[in-house]
């Protein structure tokens, strides 16, 4: 027996925030073009990098339901040594993977040069949300050791 104790998500009020948070996040992107299978790749690369298996099954799904190719889905971890993305999304997924890997320092002024040479002020700050709030759910779950299974 565990002396684990899990974080609520079920009827917490700070998941509930989280998620409406989300769904402002949401809103804010849809407003600046960045639809809902371009945001699923933030998200997936986002878990790619937490190594969040119940995020990576969940907007995996989410993505191919939003139309993204498995191509793409299946080459999104080594996505700078490919011509599938757009110079709009690898700009994106810089600045994701720069976001979630803050514990190794800073993002630097480079990143934020290349970025804002493709990516508006508001794709900067809806790519960077969609990043954070990412981030919030992958620790969410890989702190309750979210099971992941084939029967789930």
């Amino acid at each position: 027996m565990s002396n684990r104790v899990a974080i609520d998500t079920s009827d917490a009020a700070a998941h509930r925030s989280l998620v409406a948070l989300s769904t402002t996040v949401e809103e804010a992107a849809a407003a600046v073009d960045i639809g809902p299978a371009f945001m699923e790749l933030i998200r997936l690369r986002v878990s790619q990098l937490n190594g969040c298996a119940f995020c990576l099954r969940t907007h995996t799904r989410a993505a191919l339901e939003a139309g993204e190719d498995a191509d793409r889905l299946a080459v999104l971890s080594s996505w700078r040594e490919t011509e599938y993305f757009t110079e709009r999304e690898s700009a994106a997924l810089e600045l994701a993977e720069a976001i979630t890997l803050v514990s190794h320092g800073p993002i630097s002024e480079e990143v934020y040069t290349r970025v804002a040479q493709t990516l508006s002020e508001a794709e900067i700050s809806a790519v960077s949300w969609i990043a954070i709030v990412m981030n919030a759910f992958n620790r969410v779950r890989i702190a309750n050791r979210q099971a992941v299974g084939p029967s789930d």
